[in-house]
């Protein structure tokens, strides 16, 4: 896996420009606000794909002057992202009003309710892959036909590979809606559920069903 060239200096100027306009918004319309809970200068993963997409983002609240009105906080807000450069939109929630910039792939909102001073504002860039897709390699087995200890068989399972047969080992599986799933066969724990790990089985210990993966221990 190899760090695409540019594409963390790209996620962060977005994160500058995001935090920057989001400072401003509170700074405006929710003064006094404590910015040292604004959580927006790293970026987090948003998407368990391989690779991992990465974005920044927040959520964060603030109390409006009491002496001004929602419908002003909502007419400021929206100038304010217009004169930045915004693509702007209003829409209503249940008693409140929900505006919504739009600016190279980020988003802000900003959540203004009719009988109460809290503005809730939420903030995101786009979802950035920073890495090249990480190479499926096949791990070396714990063991093999020519390494398989006296008395022990191959896993059935995993074939001697040890690492669940499932997921590779790597714990889980794509998924369409979440990006990846913990892997249903290991729970995660990316060694074969069968073996645990050590690629053979004792004969001694086999079940019944178990030796009927071995046609050479059906005479015995």
């Amino acid at each position: 896996m190899g760090e695409i060239p540019g594409a963390r200096a790209e996620l962060d100027r977005l994160g500058r420009v995001l935090r920057t306009q989001v400072v401003a918004l509170i700074e405006q319309l929710t003064p006094g606000a404590d910015l040292m809970l604004l959580f927006l200068s790293e970026p987090t993963v948003s998407e368990w794909s391989e690779p991992a997409k990465y974005r920044y983002s927040t959520t964060f609240r603030g109390q409006r002057p009491e002496s001004v009105g929602a419908a002003d906080t909502v007419r400021r807000g929206a100038a304010m992202l217009a004169d930045a450069g915004w693509e702007v939109s209003e829409s209503r929630e249940v008693n409140r009003t929900l505006v919504t910039g739009y600016r190279d792939g980020s988003t802000i909102e900003l959540r203004v309710p009719d009988h109460t001073p809290t503005v809730l504002y939420s903030a995101s860039s786009p979802a950035l892959v920073l890495s090249t897709p990480q190479a499926d390699e096949q791990p070396d087995p714990s063991r093999t036909s020519d390494t398989v200890t006296a008395g022990y068989v191959l896993c059935y399972e995993c074939d001697g590979l040890g690492v669940c047969p499932e997921c590779g080992g790597r714990g889980w599986l794509p998924d369409a809606a979440a990006g990846q799933r913990k892997c249903p066969e290991c729970a995660g724990e990316r060694v074969c559920p069968i073996c645990r790990g050590a690629g053979q089985l004792a004969v001694s210990q086999l079940q019944p069903f178990q030796r009927g993966y071995y046609p050479e221990l059906r005479s015995e």
